[in-house]
């Protein structure tokens, strides 16, 4: 049995040192919200499994190497006749990164249920999907649904990134598209400007919590960025500060966050534990360029202390 399953568009990702327009030194890179899940969780000890539809081009070779060599499943993986998809990240001031995709009609975009035909069995235990895939396609929107429903279905525990991109669709297209998966989902994780999207009412986080988990989830996990995060649940409500580390670049913070949350899922640890790692891989990620490079292994979580000064569980 894996321990987890997730899915989505991986893509290949050039870094550009100064204006692109002026040409100069760039890097060529491997990014994606469920594939830097499916690193993060890999590097923390977990068997992963990462379903994904890519070109029959050389970007498509590079994704399977980089994931192949993180240590993530790559049994049902689809290759296609389109182009594996491209961003291209311009840093133009420190911290502030210009983005420019080129995914429009991508193999990503075509995934599609019959990508998981074989994959949910054997179940897995985790079952974790994002509405950033879903804002790809109708066809890749589908996958996402059935793979929460088949989760459901299958006992695994299934765990929803809200993952808003405003360059994908409209917050009004993303509510709706929301709201027809929530009902197979148990962890929610959203920030705060993206809970509005799943949740059926509220105004504030703990109305939209509340609300929720009157639907159904069992777990809301809201993430501040800086201020760190919340979790609600029937045992209450638990905080976690972030890290006090050197922030180089954000890119990947959320997804390291999420992976980080799920491997202490895993590991049976309770709530504010949880949310510790979470935070912890978090820090990770933020303190290097790159979505996933800087992300820990096992043994070198203990590196970064709890806020209490104990290690990292």
């Amino acid at each position: 049995m894996p321990d987890v399953l997730t899915l989505g568009e991986a893509l290949g990702c050039v870094r550009a040192l100064g204006p692109v327009r002026l040409g100069g030194e760039a890097s060529l890179h491997v990014v994606g919200a469920e594939a830097n899940v499916a690193i993060g969780l890999a590097r923390l000890g977990h068997d992963v499994t990462w379903v994904g539809s890519l070109g029959r081009d050389q970007v498509g070779e590079l994704v399977l190497r980089t994931l192949r060599a993180e240590g993530v499943d790559l049994a049902h993986v689809a290759r296609r006749d389109a182009p594996t998809g491209l961003v291209v990240f311009e840093e133009r001031l420190p911290g502030t990164v210009r983005v420019d995709y080129h995914r429009a009609h991508s193999a990503g975009s075509r995934l599609s249920t019959d990508d998981l035909a074989s994959a949910l069995d054997p179940a897995p235990r985790i079952v974790h999907v994002t509405g950033l895939t879903m804002a790809l396609s109708d066809s890749a929107a589908d996958a996402v649904r059935a793979a929460a429903r088949g989760g459901r279905e299958a006992g695994a525990l299934v765990c929803l990134d809200v993952n808003y991109r405003s360059r994908l669709w409209s917050r009004d297209d993303a509510r709706a598209a929301l709201a027809a998966v929530v009902g197979d989902v148990d962890v929610v994780v959203a920030s705060d400007d993206e809970l509005g999207l799943v949740a059926p009412h509220g105004e504030t986080v703990a109305e939209q919590a509340d609300a929720l988990l009157e639907a159904g989830v069992v777990r809301v996990v809201v993430k501040h960025g800086a201020d760190g995060a919340t979790s609600i649940g029937a045992d209450g409500t638990h905080t976690s500060p972030a890290r006090d580390v050197v922030v180089v670049d954000t890119v990947g913070a959320g997804d390291a966050f999420v992976a980080g949350y799920l491997s202490a899922v895993l590991d049976g640890l309770d709530e504010p534990a949880r949310l510790d790692r979470a935070n912890a891989v978090g820090a990770f990620a933020v303190t290097g360029r790159g979505d996933w490079e800087r992300l820990p292994t096992r043994d070198e979580l203990a590196l970064l202390t709890t806020p209490s000064g104990e290690a990292v569980r």
